[in-house]
């Protein structure tokens, strides 16, 4: 499941895409997105910068007990039950790829994978909104993954829920039933997975 991921194509082309104004700005490519920092993000609103990683502050379990964790993905397994999940608003993430690693602590091999057309991955997501300390509104973002296809499968047992661009309307503003039958894994054989050595992990 993605726990760092990099988007090189400039947001203003994105949204071009989209047919959307590109009121976002473009920034450099970015080769290291990690959980904490900002990522452009599809809503129905349009394109916007929202932190990765969902603070659950008031947000309680099944059983009523807080949530804890921060959330950075979520399985769409229990997405749309779960009462952790309750009232989150639904967008998607785009990404040149992601990485994962293999192997044992301190020999790890990380690994890009990547679309095999070099295009872009739309990342299904689920968002809601931080009440921070001294009244600041932060919007924040989590992943949703689901089963791996037979490309990831041996480099690790999550991937992230990866949709068409046709499918993008149906993810943002769909019905339940319509987000359940699009959470299921990449078709095999649409992506490259390759070593990614010439990465500074170090770096943010």
């Amino acid at each position: 499941m993605p726990g760092r991921v990099f988007l090189t194509t400039p947001v203003s082309r994105i949204a071009e895409s989209l047919g959307l104004s590109a009121e976002m700005g473009d920034d450099p490519p970015r080769w290291n997105i990690q959980p904490g920092q900002e990522v452009a993000v599809l809503t129905p609103d349009g394109l916007i910068r929202m932190r990765w990683g969902m603070i659950p502050v008031g947000r309680v379990n099944a059983r009523g007990r807080p949530v804890m964790e921060t959330i950075i993905n979520a399985r769409s397994e229990t997405v749309f039950d779960k009462s952790a999940f309750d009232g989150v608003g639904f967008a998607a993430v785009p990404v040149n790829g992601w990485y994962e690693w293999t192997g044992k602590a301190r020999r790890k091999t990380a690994w890009r994978i990547r679309p095999a057309d070099g295009g872009l991955l739309w990342f299904a997501a689920i968002t809601d909104t931080w009440a921070a300390p001294g009244g600041r509104q932060v919007p924040q973002v989590a992943t949703v993954t689901c089963a791996p296809n037979a490309d990831v499968q041996d480099i690790h047992h999550r991937m992230a829920v990866i949709l068409e661009a046709a499918d993008l309307p149906a993810w943002l503003e769909g019905d339940t039933d319509t987000r359940r039958s699009l959470s299921r894994p990449w078709p095999e054989g649409r992506l490259v997975i390759e070593p990614a050595d010439d990465v500074d992990w170090q770096a943010p």
